[in-house]
């Protein structure tokens, strides 16, 4: 890893002048000190959050894959596609570390215990369905990639992952959840977007579906438990009206963010959002495609449509 290199790529980050306010925990045992949590506050009802897409990788890492190998695990440039949030008054949270090093949009109990060298005492799941991504080498702490090339050439120790946990899940799960409660005690109601990315073809390892061709866009909520169906229905729709094509809780339903933050019987709703990566970059590349102005204009109307959406009012 060329410390340089990224180095130059957080301070491209951090620079954005659109997104002055940080929210800073600083990698102290690591020898750095630099903001890995985004947050911005919003007067909306819309709560956008996107965990996947960091750059900033910490020198505590460890891994043992090349840089560019570990990139293609990022949704690289979501951020960029939703970068006018800030100006309608909606709240962003973005993770500025990568999720190969901490994986947000799981729980803490998703440990893969067999990456470590010594005991971990805290709770672990045991049903196989909360399970099924460990066993894909993506739990709490990634394993494997999605083509199955192992991250690490070393087993890790229980206190640093309890340090990645401290230092990145908890404060980025503590954002999210302000934002939400900031905006339903204002409107008495919110929608939140948790925003990824996908390969245009799903890779071994990434899903229980290898070799599935995506859609244009997933929305997922759980089997309707994160959010009103017939908001994630009105979502699916807009999204349609535009000409893509989209797919419903097939075959991401939403994760550990949207389980954690939504709540559709108290007016709290969480929506994962995915779009394929294939209409706005070059997947190999990681270069922004022509395509990338038309998408980032579409998303605005769809946010610009869901803020004039009251999911209490919908038919």
């Amino acid at each position: 890893m060329n410390p340089i290199r990224t180095t130059n790529l957080l301070r491209r980050r951090v620079a954005h002048p659109k997104r002055p306010a940080l929210l800073c925990r600083t990698g102290d045992n690591a020898g750095m000190s630099f903001p890995l949590i985004r947050s911005l506050p919003g007067s909306a009802p819309l709560v956008l959050d996107s965990p996947h897409s960091g750059v900033a990788y910490p020198a505590d890492f460890g891994h043992a894959c090349e840089l560019a190998v570990l990139r293609q695990a990022e949704d690289t440039h979501v951020e960029k596609l939703y970068d006018f949030a800030p100006g309608l008054d909606v709240a962003w949270v973005e993770a500025l570390f990568p999720r190969s090093y901490i994986d947000v949009n799981r729980n803490t109990t998703e440990v893969d215990v067999t990456m470590l060298e010594d005991p971990w005492s805290d709770a672990v799941e045991t049903s196989p369905a909360a399970l099924n991504k460990v066993r894909l080498g993506k739990g709490l702490i990634w394993r494997m990639t999605d083509d199955g090339l192992p991250l690490y050439a070393r087993k890790l120790t229980a206190a640093e992952v309890r340090a990645r946990i401290d230092r990145c899940w908890r404060p980025y799960h503590e954002a999210v959840a302000q934002a939400i409660a900031a905006a339903h005690a204002r409107h008495g109601y919110s929608i939140h977007l948790n925003c990824h990315s996908m390969p245009s073809v799903a890779s071994t390892y990434a899903t229980d579906f290898p070799g599935l061709k995506h859609a244009d866009f997933v929305i997922g909520d759980r089997d309707g438990t994160s959010a009103d169906p017939r908001l994630s229905r009105h979502l699916c729709d807009i999204l349609r009206g535009f000409g893509y094509d989209v797919a419903y809780n097939h075959p991401y339903k939403g994760v550990e963010l949207v389980r954690r933050h939504g709540n559709p019987r108290e007016n709290r709703h969480s929506i994962q959002v995915e779009v394929n990566r294939r209409l706005y970059m070059d997947e190999k590349t990681l270069a922004l495609a022509a395509g990338f102005e038309t998408l980032r204009a579409d998303l605005r109307r769809l946010v610009e449509q869901l803020l004039a959406t009251d999911p209490r009012k919908l038919a």
